[in-house]
């Protein structure tokens, strides 16, 4: 008899197992199909709109030099 009650408790916790890991398969699939944050979203790239537009107007007047052209042959 006791044999017998080893193996349903064998049984028992083998399945407990199974149904665990499902479940916590199923929580982390959730989580990730419905995690509202996405970081790629708030990471920054690199300079903005902003940034070029007002550092281009800065460096408009230095590109080129006044008084004289450059002479190319064509």
């Amino acid at each position: 008899m006791t044999a017998r009650t080893s193996s349903r408790h064998a049984t028992r916790q083998v399945s407990s197992r199974r149904l665990y890991g499902l479940a916590q398969l199923g929580r982390r699939l959730m989580k990730d199909l419905f995690d509202p944050y996405r970081p790629e979203l708030h990471y920054m790239r690199g300079p903005g709109p902003k940034w070029r537009e007002k550092h281009a107007r800065r460096y408009a007047a230095d590109a080129y030099p006044t008084g004289e052209l450059a002479r190319v042959r064509i």
